[in-house]
């Protein structure tokens, strides 16, 4: 079993920085793909970033330039660095761990961009 905690949200002006942080414990972490999704109030959850065992990475046209997906395998952790920050940004944000059939989902962090 994978237990997945996420951190690192709250509130921020726009234009502003948040680092998410999500913690995976057991052994499948280093050779599990990691997700970030997103999802605003009445609005489907998203995928916003993806990142592969090996390093490869994605993300959805909305936040290209300004999130970054990385991971560190020696801390069963995988992070989204969040610069430039607007409004539209504002969801719950879930990391999510893939391998083959096996999938599973943090409790989420609230972000929220707002003056």
């Amino acid at each position: 079993q994978v237990q997945l905690v996420e951190s690192g949200g709250g509130l921020v002006q726009p234009g502003g920085s948040l680092r998410l942080s999500c913690a995976a414990s057991g052994s499948i972490f280093s050779i599990s793909a990691m997700d970030w999704y997103r999802q605003a109030p009445g609005k489907q959850r998203e995928l916003v970033a993806h990142i592969t065992s090996g390093g490869s990475t994605n993300y959805v046209d909305s936040v290209k330039g300004r999130f970054t997906i990385s991971r560190d395998n020696r801390k069963n952790t995988v992070y989204l660095q969040m610069n430039s920050l607007k409004p539209e940004d504002t969801a719950v944000y879930y990391c999510n761990l893939k391998l083959g059939t096996l999938s599973y989902w943090g409790q989420g962090t609230q972000v929220t961009v707002s003056s």
